[in-house]
């Protein structure tokens, strides 16, 4: 692994590119062939995630086989193993190696045995982009069998986990604020590096009426913009997460202010992007063509977080054997007899079949469906 100035010049150009608002596709080519740079890695596999039900949404594979997907389905929801996402994904560093989950022996692992020792792969680097709460996406590096991956190399990528999730998330409302058929579409406000208005969308002319400023170029914008703005000129290269802000609007609706860089016309511009608040503890996730009711949706959810019985009930006030009520009715409705099958169903049925036509995400990190298409009254 590099050290010294050349690891922190690396380091400085990732998280550049973590501030630049790029699409999610974009960031995951310009960070991965910087980070080969700092860590030796044979082979990678990489995904943006939906918060709401921490599933894959857009993977992606270097060195692996495209045909392997079903398998690492079966391994990931149905089958024992160990270095999983849903228990990575509720530690607090969200970094493991597949070294360290197994002790060294990993021999111990079915999908080494199965996947990796054959593709001539040894260990595994896994990495959860998480945000506070919410996870945007994963990383897997691979590297063949000379050496596994050190501590020190764990304590890099987990470094840069936080500022990649963050990167996600703010790509994905950078590329929606053009979809203004969304449902509820995020609007874009530039602002130039003397406060004036570069440009605004036609859902951000919406959202600032809401926020009482009519006329974009004319009146002064809300205060929070110019303060969003600031917070992120003056942010320097430790700041793990990008300025953000939830008010109430005159219409008595949360929303959430996001800032970005964006460069305009040689301009220091800044993107302040406004949507509605939404939850994700409360965010519905399967198709309301399974016929289950808003409580069913939501301990499906939880479901998918890799939540227990009791963390469930605690979740949603309610008493364990409600929870087991609950799950009883699921099961029948979505035709599966455990928690794993309800959660490889889901991937099947409503994930794998939007990542192979290559639907594209929304700003909630779901697929993106235009108004009326029904996409996202299915989750809500």
């Amino acid at each position: 692994m590099k050290q010294g100035p050349a690891l922190e010049n690396l380091t400085a150009a990732i998280l550049d590119i973590c501030r630049s608002g790029v699409p999610p596709e974009v960031l995951r080519t310009e960070v991965l062939s910087r980070l080969r740079r700092a860590v030796s890695v044979d082979a990678v596999w990489w995904a943006t995630a939906d918060p709401a039900t921490l599933l894959p949404t857009q993977p992606y594979t270097e060195e692996i086989p495209a045909d392997t997907l079903p398998y690492f389905v079966q391994n990931e929801f149905l089958d024992d193993d160990v270095n999983k996402w849903t228990e990575l994904v509720r530690e607090a560093a969200g970094v493991r190696t597949l070294f360290q989950a197994t002790a060294g022996d990993v021999l111990a692992s079915s999908r080494y045995r199965d996947i990796f020792r054959p593709l001539g792969l040894a260990d595994e680097l896994r990495a959860v982009f998480r945000v506070q709460d919410a996870v945007w996406g994963y990383m897997c590096l691979h590297r063949e069998a000379h050496e596994p991956f050190s501590d020190e190399e764990a304590a890099y990528v987990q470094r840069l986990a936080p500022h990649i999730g963050e990167a996600i998330r703010t790509g994905l409302l950078l590329s929606s604020v053009d979809r203004a058929e969304l449902a509820e579409a995020p609007g874009l406000v530039v602002v130039g590096a003397d406060g004036s208005v570069v440009g605004v969308t036609g859902p951000g002319e919406r959202w600032l009426e809401e926020l009482d400023c009519k006329n974009a170029v004319q009146e002064s914008l809300p205060a929070e913009i110019y303060a969003l703005a600031a917070m992120l000129r003056r942010g320097d290269a430790a700041e793990t997460v990008l300025p953000r802000l939830r008010l109430r609007t005159s219409a008595g609706r949360w929303v959430v202010l996001h800032a970005s860089r964006m460069p305009a016309d040689g301009e220091n511009a800044v993107a302040v992007i406004i949507e509605q608040a939404s939850p994700l503890e409360i965010a519905p996730v399967v198709m309301l063509a399974y016929g289950l009711t808003k409580q069913e949706r939501a301990v499906t959810g939880l479901v998918c977080r890799g939540l227990s019985t009791r963390e469930i009930a605690h979740r949603l006030f309610i008493s364990t054997n409600t929870v087991q009520d609950h799950l009883k009715s699921i099961f029948s409705k979505t035709g599966v007899r455990s928690r794993r099958e309800l959660v490889a169903t889901i991937l099947n049925e409503q994930y794998l079949p939007r990542i192979m036509t290559g639907q594209p995400l929304g700003p909630t990190g779901f697929f993106s469906e235009p108004d009326g298409a029904g996409g996202n009254a299915a989750r809500g």
